[in-house]
């Protein structure tokens, strides 16, 4: 018997990176999976086939989920594809860098719309399915950023704390109905989005304020990210695990 056997995750933003490994490491554990992508059309398909490979059923969905109406369209055939919903995880997001004096306001925007209200956006539509079975996991991917700030991430550091408050807000509303909400705090992990992070004397300094004494991989994120999902985190919720070597303590 697997952790997740017939269990139907669906994860934001998972045709690569974390979420792409969350969403490989869940279906080796039985799970189900239907996943968003914005514009990484060819990845999707490719992970999509993989995941079926591995015995589960699973969908790519081109949706954006800092879109209310996408969201509520994408959960929607969700469930007539998959039937239920027993896990959520909102891991799409983006980073658009700068000091506050040279933050434009698109930016400042863009970055609240796909990191933040997006957990809005998809917690929103997933709590009536399960609410209705009287059981769920909501897992919110924040950032160590979100717990103790970054120079020139302003934005990236607000959405991510953001989340933090809504997860302990949701939590309480929603643990009366077995629904479980928690966040995940990554540090440095090697992903396209912190490529920039490994070269030369950048990497060196990082890596020197690392007890571990390395960057994280999609694998270290996702294997807590099974952990919330499944019945191993049952008296677990309104939580922030930092999954960062050590970097935040």
């Amino acid at each position: 018997m697997k952790l997740l056997d017939n269990q139907t995750v669906i994860i934001t933003g998972a045709s690569r990176g974390i979420g792409e490994a969350i969403a490989l490491k869940l279906a080796e554990e039985g799970a189900n999976i239907a996943f968003t992508y914005v514009s990484s059309g060819e990845k999707a398909k490719a992970l999509e086939e993989k995941l079926k490979t591995l015995g589960v059923n699973a969908k790519a969905y081109q949706s954006n989920a800092g879109i209310f109406t996408d969201c509520e369209s994408f959960v929607t055939e969700v469930l007539k594809e998959f039937g239920t919903i027993d896990v959520c995880i909102n891991n799409a997001g983006i980073s658009k860098d700068n000091l506050i004096l040279r933050m434009s306001e698109e930016q400042w925007d863009e970055v609240m719309q796909t990191n933040l209200k997006s957990v809005y956006n998809m917690t929103k539509q997933v709590i009536r399915p399960m609410m209705k079975a009287r059981k769920g996991s909501i897992i919110n991917m924040s950032s160590i950023v979100g717990m103790k700030g970054n120079a020139g991430q302003s934005s990236y550091a607000a959405s991510k704390a953001g989340i933090i408050g809504f997860t302990k807000s949701i939590a309480q509303e929603l643990g009366s109905r077995n629904i479980r909400c928690n966040a995940i705090a990554p540090g440095f992990v090697e992903t396209d989005m912190t490529h920039y992070l490994k070269e030369g004397d950048t990497a060196k300094n990082y890596i020197t304020n690392i007890p571990l004494g390395r960057f994280g991989k999609g694998a270290d994120i996702a294997n807590v990210a099974l952990f919330l999902a499944s019945e191993l985190s049952s008296y677990v919720t309104g939580q922030v695990i930092s999954v960062c070597g050590g970097l935040n303590m």
